[in-house]
């Protein structure tokens, strides 16, 4: 992973987080336990880089949910 990659999943781990009120290593476990940054962050982030942040939160919460990690 670069590190523009690292920073993006960083960030979409933080803003989660603040989204939730959640810790962020908490979001980071349900995040990579659950595939979404290897599957999902990572190999979309040329795409979900450009948009902002509400919709990236928004998209990664509903995919949370979806995959049974968030109820």
């Amino acid at each position: 992973m670069d590190s523009k990659t690292l920073n993006f999943t960083i960030f979409c781990i933080g803003s989660v987080a603040d989204y939730l009120k959640m810790n962020a290593r908490d979001v980071y476990h349900r995040l990579n336990d659950s595939g979404i940054i290897t599957h999902y962050i990572v190999p979309c982030y040329d795409v979900l880089h450009s948009f902002s942040k509400e919709y990236i939160v928004e998209d990664l919460v509903s995919y949370m949910k979806k995959k049974g990690v968030l109820a």
